[in-house]
């Protein structure tokens, strides 16, 4: 991506390393070079990574330059005379009163709120440095960079492997869901400065198709703790009739007598289903404005009290064009657990726009809609789909290869360059997280001050419970309707859907065999397609009937445990 910016910068970050009494950094190039003896504490360290030209260019036009970035090692955090690991386990952060900070203090640095702990902030003179601290947990499982630890215990394939994310998403500068959040405002920043004229000084505004300013969201919209759900009931909590629960579906069913006659269950698993979900979604921008009994609009974010209990799930027939009901044992679209719902609720406007594809009326009865609107996710989603395919190519997996080939190499993926796969994992999981941080709880102290007590997340423009949902309804309805796409060309009913996995029945142990095909033997549109692409399918895993017919008796989603018998949900994914 071609940066607006004319200043240079020598690399993104180092990551620092004591080796035979001196201080080394490997840089992303795979150059390792010495730093000047006066280099002996992190205050040093940061004045070096300034004067080198550490950095990164900004990300668009009305954007920012990114500090540099110093990632210790253990030998550099003992070489630097830093705690070999961090005592406070409750606040993870160096105590105030301990030597380093004191001497970033006295060296003119100031640390951020959170203080020195895994990663960190420090500024002067309207620059920053950022670092991360390998022993003190920077890339630790609560981060979420994968496999990253993979390649931790090298300095430069760690210097390389976050280069490489520097330049295809952002530079670090936290946990990956952090880093979601930074890329979303950095390639589309809430303000400009702009000379006012009748001030003759400069003056912030917002930039257009941007969230510019933290705002309330709407009831229905608001977790248990925050203030406006002060007065909710632990009853109105967990109705759908006061709260919008837009999640992902958790839902499996026994097997009928035909199903249970095939050997084998198949697991798709849809590639970054959040991501996919976010391209070209419309969503809201402002507030909320609150509506009584209007008329759907598939165009407006918002969400909407809607009664779709007693709806019949239909599709059109591919051939004859008729309306056809749906077998009952299919999962219902609207609701998390894929029952049926029961009363008025609240959904998002994906969710609504699905059910009017099923041939459902829907006469809300009262909305919270958000007329300012737009893609403010698409730019996000470029460069992480961008970076996701660039580094799947990395890895020999291409858009042009066949289904067969696509199966084979992504069984053997881990195998691979570990470098490269260290770094995949750290993209899933900033497309993940990023989703999910928008609707981010309270945590720590702040969480231990009672409920419904403002918390720091409530401050962020991002933090946007209504942009989640409308993410997640996106993700689940589509998955949805592809499902239908497959029962209405080959009568395949799902057995179990566990978020972006879903199980079918198969007579081979192949996820070949429950591809819905054209007739000249080509994918169906709109149905799933193998393939690397986001929102198309790879295996998940094979497994016997008499395991799948195992799990349901121990009332366990199969779609948890088909990957390898792995925990996927233990696992992040």
């Amino acid at each position: 991506m071609t940066t607006m910016t004319e200043k240079t910068y020598a690399a993104p970050l180092a990551v620092l390393s004591a080796a035979d009494g001196a201080l080394v950094a490997d840089l992303p190039n795979v150059q390792r070079i010495d730093l000047p003896g006066e280099v002996t504490d992190l205050a040093t360290a940061a004045d070096w990574a300034l004067g080198y030209g550490l950095g990164a260019a900004k990300l668009s036009q009305y954007g920012e330059d990114t500090g540099p970035l110093l990632v210790l090692t253990e030998s550099a955090v003992e070489f630097l005379g830093l705690p070999p690991r961090l005592d406070d386990r409750k606040r993870l952060r160096v105590p105030d009163d301990d030597p380093a900070v004191k001497a970033l203090t006295e060296a003119g640095w100031t640390l951020s709120r959170a203080g020195l702990g895994g990663w960190s902030f420090l500024f002067r003179d309207r620059t920053e440095v950022h670092v991360a601290v390998v022993p003190w947990g920077a890339f630790s499982d609560n981060m979420r960079w994968g496999d990253m630890d993979a390649v931790a215990a090298d300095p430069g394939a760690l210097a390389y492997t976050l280069g490489l994310y520097a330049e295809r998403v952002i530079s670090p500068t936290g946990s990956t869901a952090g880093c979601s959040l930074s890329l979303m405002t950095a390639v589309r920043p809430p303000t400009v400065a702009k000379f006012d004229r009748g001030t003759g000084r400069m003056r912030r505004v917002p930039v257009p198709g941007s969230l510019h300013r933290a705002v309330d969201p709407a009831p229905p919209e608001a977790p248990d703790e925050h203030p406006i759900a002060a007065e909710r009931t632990r009853e109105e909590s967990k109705s759908p009739a006061h709260v919008l629960v837009e999640e992902a579906l958790n839902w499996y069913r026994e097997a009928t007598e035909e199903e249970a006659a095939l050997p084998y269950v198949v697991g798709l698993d849809v590639n970054t289903a959040f991501l996919a979900a976010a391209n070209r979604l419309t969503v809201g921008l402002g507030e909320a404005v609150y509506t009584d009994g209007p008329v759907f609009d598939k165009k407006l974010p918002g969400a909407w009290l809607v009664d779709l209990s007693g709806a019949k799930l239909r599709t059109k027939d591919l051939r004859t064009k008729q309306w056809r009901e749906l077998p009952e044992h299919f999962p219902s679209p609207f609701t998390p657990d894929g029952r049926p719902p029961s009363g008025p609720a609240w959904y998002a406007t994906p969710t609504l726009a699905y059910a009017q594809e099923l041939g459902i009326e829907v006469r809300p009865l009262a909305a919270w809609l958000r007329p300012d609107a737009g893609g403010y996710l698409d730019l996000w989603h470029n460069r992480l789909r961008a970076a996701y395919m660039d580094t799947l190519a990395d890895l020999g997996i291409t858009e042009d290869m066949d289904e067969a080939a696509f199966i084979d190499a992504m069984a053997t993926v881990k195998a691979r360059d570990p470098e490269a796969v260290a770094l995949l994992s750290a993209i899933k999981a900033t497309a993940k997280g990023g989703i999910g941080k928008m609707r981010e709880r309270p945590q720590g102290s702040t969480k231990r001050e009672g409920r419904n007590a403002p918390w720091a997340a409530l401050k962020r423009p991002t933090w946007r419970p209504d942009i989640r949902a409308a993410v997640i309804s996106a993700s689940r309805v589509g998955q949805h309707r592809k499902m239908v796409k497959v029962w209405n060309a080959v009568g395949l009913v799902p057995l179990a859907v566990l978020a972006d996995c879903v199980i079918y029945p198969s007579a081979q142990p192949t996820a070949l065999a429950v591809m819905a095909r054209k007739e000249d033997g080509s994918p169906l549109p709109g149905a799933f397609r193998l393939g690397p692409n986001p929102g198309f399918v790879k295996q998940e895993g094979v497994q016997p009937m008499q395991w799948y017919q195992a799990m349901t008796a121990k009332r366990a989603n199969p779609g948890r445990f088909i990957k390898e018998g792995r925990d996927a949900v233990r696992d992040g994914e």
